[in-house]
């Protein structure tokens, strides 16, 4: 007996050391705050949908979720700086469109591969762009614009920065209509706006959410989605597609949460299902859809697949506008 007591004993042991060898995420994560980087200026679509959604994700996991923005270089820097931290489910990037499906299709140089570098965790929201305009602009419907675009010269629009949608949607309408526009890029939606605001710059299409409190305020006008369809926040509001009859023409600024690479799959998991669940109460929804985002809870693996769509067409808008950055 005293053989299988011994050999019982060593078994135990063995098993509650192995427990400690287990990731935490498994056992008690989150045991502090999380960190969520924005890799743009305060104000723009992926910051607004952070901040959204941060709040009732730290009470559902018991911890605060701290949002920071971290602007710069198309979205490359806030990217890059997650892809270099722990991957312990502490640090995580709201990634939008252009830092996670256009950067690394023509950034010579990029310091991160968002394929290799992050994993995606969930679609948070997709949103149209919306064309505005400053207030004392001479037009105020689409078919205005564009008559303005062939009289006048020269027009500038502004972006979030290089290769982000608002910029392809630009250039597309440049490449479209064969006019002389000049591409003016910020370090995000809030100063790209405030240039409009200011009649700085010609038109701009940020994210609805970023654009519609400005509207509202009377301080810019929109004419018109970048979308394919409508949406149920503006339905009087049309889409590029619709007026200039080219079908093709469908942009969306997305935001979702990714973590870096090798961060324990429970812990992707488990933020997963939080979001999910957060996004789809009735509060947070409603206020997502209020700016005109899309909310369509999605699998860990459906959102890889949406990702890895969203590169690809990007790829073709960069083969087909023939873009180089600047």
């Amino acid at each position: 007996m005293r053989p299988m007591r011994a050999l019982s004993a060593c078994l135990l042991a063995a098993a509650i050391n192995c427990s400690f060898l287990l990731p935490a995420s498994s056992q008690s994560y989150p045991t502090r705050p999380i960190q969520v980087i924005v890799a743009y200026a305060a104000g723009g679509t992926g910051d607004i949908v952070a901040r959204s959604i941060s709040d009732r994700l730290g009470a559902v996991l018991g911890q605060s979720v701290v949002v920071e923005n971290r602007a710069g270089a198309s979205g490359s820097i806030g990217a890059h700086s997650v892809t270099t931290a722990a991957p312990d489910g502490y640090t995580l990037l709201v990634g939008q469109t252009g830092e996670i499906a256009v950067n690394q299709h023509w950034l010579k140089g990029l310091n991160y591969d968002p394929d290799k570098d992050l994993v995606p965790i969930a679609l948070a929201a997709v949103v149209p762009l919306a064309l505005v305009v400053p207030a004392k602009a001479p037009y105020s419907t689409l078919p205005e614009f564009l008559a303005a675009l062939k009289a006048k010269p020269k027009m500038t629009f502004a972006s979030a920065g290089i290769g982000t949608p608002g910029h392809f949607a630009g250039e597309l309408l440049k490449l479209q209509f064969d006019e002389n526009l000049t591409h003016v890029p910020y370090k995000g939606a809030g100063p790209a706006l405030n240039d409009v605001i200011g009649n700085h710059v010609d038109f701009y299409f940020p994210g609805f959410p970023a654009a519609a409190p400005h509207v509202k305020g009377g301080t810019v006008k929109m004419l018109a989605l970048s979308s394919a369809k409508r949406s149920s926040a503006a339905p009087d509001i049309p889409t590029v597609a619709e007026v200039t009859g080219n079908k093709d023409y469908d942009f969306t600024l997305w935001a979702g949460f990714f973590a870096p690479r090798g961060t324990p799959q429970p812990i992707i998991d488990r933020l997963n299902k939080e979001i999910n669940a957060v996004i789809a109460e009735p509060d947070v929804k409603s206020r997502l859809e209020a700016a005109g985002a899309v909310v369509t809870p999605m699998s860990v693996a459906q959102f890889k697949e949406f990702v890895e769509r969203e590169s690809a067409k990007y790829l073709r808008v960069i083969k087909q506008t023939g873009v180089t950055a600047q």
